[in-house]
């Protein structure tokens, strides 16, 4: 059945609102088949009912998000009963379960609040149990004297919308979709190798599974590879992948790398330390961002200056003098100084060229070094070169510093 998506709202246009709901219906909506085929962002205001007349024409299902609200640019339940020829009623439960609402938060009752429990006759409301603007369910063809799809009216704010669908919408549509077309999607998450290399690897091999779908999507430091397709043919790929980037892949479930070393060295009982110089904070911030990071997070040190790699750090200052900031020796003592320091079982270090000056002939910008001190074995140092912006530098050098970590561990299991 060919799905449609409408995304209202002026916000979402001029970006001071990310737009997940596409992400999100789309992931809920693939087990029963179904495909988002259109998506639309619109303002607030009478470009809704130019994307909703298009659509009926061609979509068997819509869904559209956000305008349920009570403020003078929140049009959707109207233009919709508009369209579809329905008489807007106030719907007395609903109004009562309003003015409980806002009763028991303390909210003050206004005249333009009621407006939310105007409903349009036929339509099948959805209790918002997280908000006030409650959703509305039209079914195909709700008017005899016009043409209409299946129309779904949802309210803008995630976490009113999500658990609104789980609940209430995924209930009709199962309904809706009598005979489903079983689809198995998954995502494998591959650190540090690049988009092509992955391609040659997998590319030709996985394509030759009949009726898979694959796709890549590439960030700094990191590749998704998606595939999507009937469960028998989506498990003959996932073997394929496996069996070519088994190493490489360190997720299967949309974790990040930092949360995949959280868990990790949870589930060993082992703690991590950090000592960044190029890198400026980067992988103390993305790890203290993972639930449960007090667990195995010590400590983190910002050494950018080479003062502070020799007094906290204790960096030798001839190895400074003699290899310059930027190279292994550093690189090696920093990590075992902060082992030392934090009493961790592994410390990450990290310092580079990040630019746009200061690099030479020998270390050009975008030249940097990743070190691993751990309990068992001599430190493992890595030279790496991204010659990108200083962000970028950064993102990258912190993904490769993870995945180094990542490999020791996994390698230890």
């Amino acid at each position: 059945m060919r799905t449609a998506l409408i995304n209202t709202g002026t916000e979402l246009l001029l970006g001071d609102v990310q737009n997940t709901h596409l992400a999100f219906i789309a992931r809920e909506i693939l087990p029963l088949g179904l495909r988002i085929d259109e998506q639309r962002t619109v303002p607030d205001g009478v470009a809704i009912r130019e994307a909703l007349l298009e659509l009926f024409s061609r979509a068997e299902i819509v869904f559209v998000t956000g305008g349920l609200g009570p403020t003078t640019d929140d049009m959707t339940r109207e233009i919709v009963a508009e369209l579809l020829g329905l008489k807007l009623e106030q719907n007395a439960e609903l109004l009562a379960w309003l003015q409980h609402r806002l009763k028991t938060r303390g909210f003050k009752w206004t005249a333009r609040i009621a407006r939310q429990a105007d409903v349009p006759a036929g339509a099948q409301i959805l209790l918002n149990e997280n908000g006030s603007a409650s959703g509305l369910y039209f079914r195909a063809n709700i008017n005899s004297q016009s043409n209409s799809p299946h129309l779904f009216l949802l309210p803008g704010p995630p976490r009113e919308l999500q658990p609104m669908f789980r609940k209430s919408v995924m209930s009709i549509l199962r309904a809706i979709v009598k005979n489903p077309t079983a689809l198995d999607r998954r995502t494998y998450r591959i650190a540090c190798v690049g988009e092509s290399i992955i391609e040659e690897a997998i590319g030709d091999k996985v394509l030759a599974v009949e009726g898979i779908e694959l796709g890549y999507c590439a960030r700094p430091g990191e590749v998704d590879i998606r595939i999507i397709g009937e469960p028998d043919e989506v498990a003959r790929a996932d073997a394929i992948i496996r069996d070519e980037l088994g190493f490489s892949i360190f997720s299967t479930n949309n974790d990040t790398l930092e949360e995949v070393l959280v868990k990790l060295l949870a589930e060993r009982k082992e703690t991590i330390a950090v000592a960044e110089s190029c890198t400026g904070g980067s992988l103390a911030h993305r790890l203290t961002n993972v639930p449960g990071a007090s667990e195995v997070f010590v400590a983190g040190y910002v050494a950018y200056a080479n003062a502070v790699k020799i007094d906290i750090l204790n960096v030798d200052r001839k190895l400074i003098e003699t290899h310059g900031a930027v190279s292994e020796p550093i690189a090696r003592g920093m990590a075992e100084g902060a082992r030392a320091r934090a009493r961790s079982t592994y410390a990450l270090a990290t310092t580079g060229v990040a630019g746009p000056g200061g690099g030479s002939p020998d270390k050009p910008v975008g030249t940097a070094y990743v070190a691993l001190a751990s309990p068992d074995e001599d430190s493992i140092v890595r030279r790496l070169f991204f010659p990108t912006d200083r962000e970028t530098f950064k993102d990258l050098v912190a993904q490769a510093a993870f995945d180094l970590l990542r490999k020791k561990l996994i390698s230890d299991l």
